[in-house]
């Protein structure tokens, strides 16, 4: 019984740490992108404030959130549903490439073999 709850403590530090240095992580870089960047949404143009900040998230171009250069190149600001859109976009291509399918809504085409301008230089050389 003893044993247990020393186990239980341990664990509950371990997870109380692991949620201590992830905020602490997100806190410095979400500052510093709201100092950065504009309060625009990236991709809807949506426009906060200070009562809807909260809405307003950092979004990893390279989807590693260790990587955080004081630049903010790696960052774009996203609304909470762009940000899940982009996500579930990248799951999506993920599920995608695992299943075989090369890119979705792609569709074999023939390429083009039209060549409208082939002769331009001919038609410009009569005037």
């Amino acid at each position: 019984m003893a044993n247990d709850h020393a186990k239980t403590a341990h664990t509950d530090r371990l997870i109380a740490d692991a949620i201590r240095n992830r905020l602490g992580r997100e806190a410095g870089y979400r500052e510093q992108a709201l100092k950065i960047y504009p309060w625009i949404c990236g991709r809807c143009a949506r426009e906060f404030t200070h009562q809807n900040l909260r809405e307003l998230t950092v979004h990893h171009r390279d989807h590693n959130h260790d990587n955080n250069p004081s630049d903010g190149s790696n960052w774009e600001l996203l609304c909470l549903y762009c940000h899940d859109n982009e996500h579930a976009r990248e799951l999506d291509a993920a599920a995608a490439r695992q299943s075989g399918i090369a890119s979705l809504g792609a569709t074999a085409r023939a390429p083009a073999t039209a060549q409208p301008f082939a002769n331009l230089k001919e038609l410009l050389k009569s005037r």
